[in-house]
């Protein structure tokens, strides 16, 4: 039986079989720990944009990239182990607070704007209308504005554990920085594909930093607050390359087979807006081909881990078996 995700130890998925349960414990928990650090910052802010905030970044989300925090983090922990992951004390989850909410908050706030009339023009996302429509436009982008600076905020104001805080937390400042700069660049290459039409490496340039980067930080982040500098490092930045990619496929692949009620957003936009895919630009069946290729790649990545990467193999198996 895994363990319960609750304090005083965060279990983490020892089979592929667990990991389900094991996500879902994990949003739980998060999600009440992410109410918790937002309501004092949310109570400072004018009500309509402290709304706003709220209706974005809670009770919604796959919580993906807190996860690879947490993941990153128990990997290289337990560097040089071979067998399950031990659970995480309540001191060592305690540490990774921050990273994990600052994340998140960066990840929301590309979703308002990525969502505006100046950008994808959508109505529709995780099941509700965009902050854009529920608000209004100028007030979509100051909360965006806003989670930008909160998610810096947390890193820089809330102390971490151990002698080399300062240091984890000027690494955590310059990963998410690093994964938030690449990722805005890969939106700019979203907004004006090449002329004529996109190769497919120019997609997967342009998917590594809209949808790659971010999960990069994000598993680095863990990883660092273990131990800044450890040849595991290495190995987790070869999964994490092809598995990001692999995301933006299978979601290129879902807009065009999914329905909003399955999404949570508006399906068909990309062969709608004629915008390019790797679906629009491959055809689906080459699509799917070059999903599971990248997950393959991934997953050899993670071979000179053992079963102690078990639980990165699950997280493999949830990109390329989700259908929201």
């Amino acid at each position: 039986m895994s363990q319960p995700l609750i304090a005083p130890v965060l279990g983490a998925p020892r089979t592929l079989a667990e990991f389900p349960r094991w996500h879902a414990d994990f949003r739980r928990v998060f999600e009440d720990r992410l109410m918790t650090t937002l309501a004092p910052l949310l109570a400072e802010m004018p009500t309509r944009l402290s709304e706003a905030v709220r209706y974005a970044v809670l009770d919604g989300g796959k919580r993906l990239r807190p996860m690879l925090v947490v993941l990153g983090f128990s990997l290289t922990a337990s560097s040089g182990a071979r067998g399950a992951l031990p659970d995480l004390s309540a001191a060592e989850l305690e540490a990774l607070w921050p990273a994990a909410i600052a994340i998140e908050l960066i990840h929301c706030y590309s979703l308002i704007h990525d969502d505006l009339p100046a950008m994808d023009n959508d109505d529709l996302r995780r099941g509700k209308p965009t902050v854009h429509r529920a608000f209004d436009e100028p007030t979509a982008i100051l909360a965006g504005d806003i989670l930008q600076t909160l998610a810096f905020d947390l890193l820089t104001q809330t102390p971490a554990t151990g002698k080399t805080a300062p240091d984890i937390q000027l690494t955590w400042v310059r990963l998410l920085a690093r994964g938030a700069t690449d990722m805005v660049s890969g939106q700019q290459l979203d907004l004006t594909p090449p002329t004529p039409a996109p190769k497919e490496d120019d997609l997967g340039r342009m998917h590594r930093l809209k949808t790659g980067a971010l999960l990069r930080s994000a598993l680095l982040m863990g990883a660092a607050t273990a131990q800044p500098d450890d040849p595991l490092h290495a190995i987790l930045e070869q999964f994490i390359d092809p598995l990001g990619l692999a995301f933006q496929i299978q979601d290129d692949i879902l807009d065009a087979t999914g329905t909003a009620a399955q999404l949570g957003k508006t399906p068909g936009k990309d062969a709608a807006q004629a915008k390019y895919s790797y679906v629009t630009v491959l055809g689906q069946s080459t699509a799917q081909h070059r999903l599971e290729e990248t997950i393959e790649d991934a997953l050899a990545a993670l071979a000179p881990l053992g079963d102690t990467a078990e639980p990165l193999r699950a997280c493999a198996h949830y990109v390329l078996t989700r259908n929201h």
